[in-house]
This record gives C-alpha cells, structure tokens and sequence, in this order.
C-alpha cells in the first residue's frame, strides 16, 4: 500500500508502476505483432512509451493499492495462424513479460546482498528499496492479471478453454467485473486475497536467483 505521506515512496512507486505497465503492454503488442497482427503497430502500440499503454484509473489503482491494469492492447486474431493458440500465447505475454523484469530485479538484489555481505561493499538502502518495489510491483501486476475474470488476461486464457457461447456471455459482464475489481482494490480486499501469493513468488523468485548464483 502506497504512504501518501511520503514523497519519495509515490515518486519510486509511479516511477517503477510506468516501467511495470509498460513493459506488460508492450509484450502483448509484441507477440501480436509476430503472430502476423498488424493492429498494434497501426495503434502506436509497440513501444515503452507509457502514455501509449496507460488507463489512468488502472494505474492510479496500481500506484495506491499494487494491484492495476494498462489500457488494453488493439488485436486481431483474424490474423493468427492458430486463433485459440495466438490468442492465449498473447494474453500471457503480458504476465510473463512482468515475472521477467521481476526476475531480473532479483537478480540485481541478490548480487547487491552478496556484494553488502560477502565482500562488504556498502549498498545504501536507498538503491535497496526502489529495486525490491519493482520487484513486487512485477509479481503483483503478474499475478492479478492471471485472475480468470474480465477484463484481465487470465479471462483470455480461460476464454479460449470454454466453448464460444458461454465464454461471450461471461464477456457480457465484463463492466461490471471492473466496478467489483476496483471496489476491491480500494477496500483492500483484493490485496488480502493476493498478497499471500505475491509473497510465496518473491520468495522463490529470490532463492532460485540466489540458487542460481551460488553454481556460478
């Protein structure tokens, strides 16, 4: 949860969400993009140009609450090879594109431990802070979009393991999903729900880093 009371804390946090959402967004287009979709080029869409990508209710839920979302990106599956395919593989670039840029925020943590522990080299915890706020930032963004419901992209995934008619009249709720997301957000409700998780990803994003580090 974002302290409105300090500056620094809401100038890391909307420094890093813009990086996060942008990154997540861009994957998206990206994967459409080579699947042979032109819509996202067309739309300005294949960039880390945050003001292409932003939805300023979704990023303001992100900076507060942790838990937020993009303006969604412009496909056309028409264009796929393998429609279900090409569409599942899109709608997990996003949160894939978030647990990599989580990944490599470990791994530049860890290193900075082991140059704090190991070899005594002062790491201010002013570098410390901003990197494990991306981190968490990445998982959380990865995370809440893989909840099966609309709009997030985990919906997406379900949608295309659903026969087409109840799948489309799950979409005819969508709106109304937003309003129950966002009111969650804001109570914090949501955050109970999935913080456990972001926690259990951290750790074991930290320690297979750490793994990883060790064999070198």
């Amino acid at each position: 949860m974002l302290n409105f009371f300090d500056l620094k804390d809401i100038i890391i946090s909307v420094f890093v969400t813009l990086i996060a959402l942008s990154g997540h967004e861009l994957a998206h287009a990206w994967v459409s993009h080579k699947l042979g979709d032109p819509t996202p080029e067309n739309e300005g869409r294949l960039t880390l140009n945050p003001f292409a990508h932003l939805d300023p209710i979704g990023t303001l839920m992100m900076i507060i609450t942790g838990f937020g979302w993009a303006r969604p990106v412009g496909i056309n599956p028409m264009y796929y090879k393998h429609r279900k395919a090409g569409m599942i593989l899109v709608s997990i670039a996003g949160p894939l594109a978030n647990f990599v840029m989580a990944f490599i925020g470990a791994l530049i943590m860890v290193v900075l431990v082991i140059l704090n522990v190991k070899l005594s080299v002062a790491v201010p915890e002013a570098l410390i802070y901003p990197i494990e706020r991306f981190i968490f930032l990445n998982i959380s963004l990865m995370v809440f979009n893989l909840i099966p419901i609309p709009p997030l992209d985990g919906s997406k995934v379900l949608g295309m393991l659903l026969p087409e008619n109840v799948y489309f009249r799950f979409l005819g709720y969508e709106r109304y999903f937003i309003i129950v997301i966002m009111v969650l957000s804001v109570t914090g409700a949501l955050s109970g729900i999935l913080v456990r998780g972001v926690e259990i990803v951290f750790g074991v994003l930290i320690n297979m880093v750490a793994l990883m580090l060790s064999w070198l």
